[in-house]
């Protein structure tokens, strides 16, 4: 499971016109899903979304983390994050996991970060999404588990 993560002033996600999530300071994480993923992989991820230090402490060093500080959390599905580029001017999808198995563990994923954190926001999965972010730094950082 891979998490691509970035710091953020503000985001939102709109489908279709219509804003389905939104949050103020915090983290935008794009959710990739690969075929071998399962439930352990989600809640690692879990943990290292909330645990891991990227907002700076007095002295600007990234001592803080998200479950310490507060703020909000984006998770937006992304299965292109899966995808592999290393041959050609196409990317290939094989190893993402399939759509229905993807969107329940996304489902869980999300169902465990809403237990343990507030607020927390999600995209749509599977819909076209228009993400809007200020990116904070900019931080990002690809996470794996």
């Amino acid at each position: 499971m891979i998490g691509l993560l970035q710091r953020v002033c503000t985001a939102s996600v709109r489908v279709d016109r219509e804003i389905v999530a939104t949050i103020g300071p915090g983290l935008v994480v794009f959710i990739g899903i690969e075929r071998d993923d399962g439930w352990h992989n989600a809640r690692k991820l879990a943990t290292k979304l909330l645990d891991y230090r990227v907002f700076g402490d007095d002295t600007g060093r990234m001592n803080h983390s998200l479950g310490e500080l507060g703020g909000g959390l984006l998770v937006v599905s992304q299965f292109t994050l899966a995808a592999d580029t290393g041959k050609g001017n196409r990317p290939g999808f094989d190893a993402a996991m399939p759509s229905e198995a993807a969107e329940k563990l996304f489902a869980r994923l999300y169902a465990e970060l809403d237990a343990r954190h507030s607020p927390v926001a999600s995209g749509r999965f599977g819909a076209h999404m228009e993400v809007s972010l200020v990116n904070d730094g900019p931080v990002t950082f690809r996470l794996r588990c």
